[in-house]
């Protein structure tokens, strides 16, 4: 089942104001001034320091002209900076943030996001199969559209996949993992250079789906769509998903598992997994359908 909802929580903490606050202030004193004669009016005898002093201190030009000292000038411009500013994203690991002004914040990005959570998935390169070298290549919208459109109008993907329809339905697919955190890296798979599938590698920790099965830390997930009917029932699916999912076990130290969760009803997709070294762990309900969760374990990667 393709991830139905990007915006899952993320665990991300929030930032917190953690401004200083002074100790109690000074007494304050309100009587008459030291000379009543000259000025008959109550003032207040407060005691500023003398950073605040010359923070507000004025200057005075060689012309008699008066300005505003050259640090209040300072903190004025950048109190105008920071008010055109928005918070763009926390600093990974840092509880920081990277301020960027609002007039030149960047449009949502249809290119692979190189912080994905999975440890850079565009930098994973081929991989050799005995199929050939496959290479998962992150999706660009204006160059992929158009093929992975044609691939889920095909009826036989349309019934598990359900992303048949016109381009934009598909495109606002792709853009929402292109766009997001980098949970979900949605890639090509080109065999000896050639597009013939469609994948998706996602945190199966962070997506809707660990509310239905027993997730662990950094588990992956794997979508996998083949493309053309030439390049169906010759075996390939078994043969690139175990290739698949050792490279992710390779690249990624921290994941113990591979998963993944067809439809139940789809017998050549269960089956593929089953070749693939994956073991069929449980049957979980799930909003759009029921499936048959799969698990390729690190520990029995060269049992199975």
């Amino acid at each position: 089942m393709p991830p139905t909802d990007a915006s899952a929580d993320a665990g991300t903490a929030p930032v917190t104001d953690t401004g200083t606050t002074s100790p109690t202030a000074p007494e304050s004193r309100i009587g008459p001034a030291a000379d009543a004669g000259a000025d008959s009016e109550d003032t207040l005898d407060l005691h500023l320091p003398d950073e605040f002093v010359a923070l507000f201190a004025e200057d005075t030009g060689a012309d008699g002209s008066r300005s505003l000292g050259a640090t209040a000038t300072a903190g004025q411009a950048g109190a105008s900076a920071t008010s055109a500013a928005t918070v763009e994203r926390a600093g990974a690991g840092t509880g920081t943030t990277t301020a960027t002004c609002a007039s030149e914040a960047p449009p949502a990005s249809t290119t692979p996001n190189p912080d994905d959570l999975l440890g850079g998935v565009a930098a994973w390169g081929p991989l050799s199969t005995p199929a050939g070298a496959l290479h998962l290549v992150p999706v660009r919208i204006e160059r992929d559209l158009p093929i992975i459109s044609r691939w889920m109008n095909d009826p036989a993907v349309t019934a598990f996949w359900g992303l048949a329809g016109p381009d934009n339905a598909i495109e606002e697919h792709l853009r929402s993992q292109l766009a997001g955190d980098g949970r979900s890296v949605p890639c090509m798979g080109l065999l000896e250079g050639t597009p013939m599938s469609y994948w998706e590698i996602y945190r199966a920790d962070l997506d809707p789906l660990a509310r239905h099965y027993p997730a662990r830390p950094h588990d992956t997930g794997v979508h996998l769509l083949i493309g053309g009917m030439g390049d169906r029932g010759r075996g390939l699916g078994g043969t690139l998903l175990r290739a698949v999912a050792d490279l992710a076990l390779d690249k990624r130290l921290a994941c113990a598992r591979v998963v993944a969760e067809p439809d139940i009803r789809n017998t050549p997709s269960v089956a593929a997994f089953l070749t693939a070294g994956f073991r069929f762990a449980a049957e979980i309900d799930l909003p759009a359908k029921r499936a048959a969760l799969m698990i390729r374990d690190r520990s029995l990667r060269h049992l199975l």
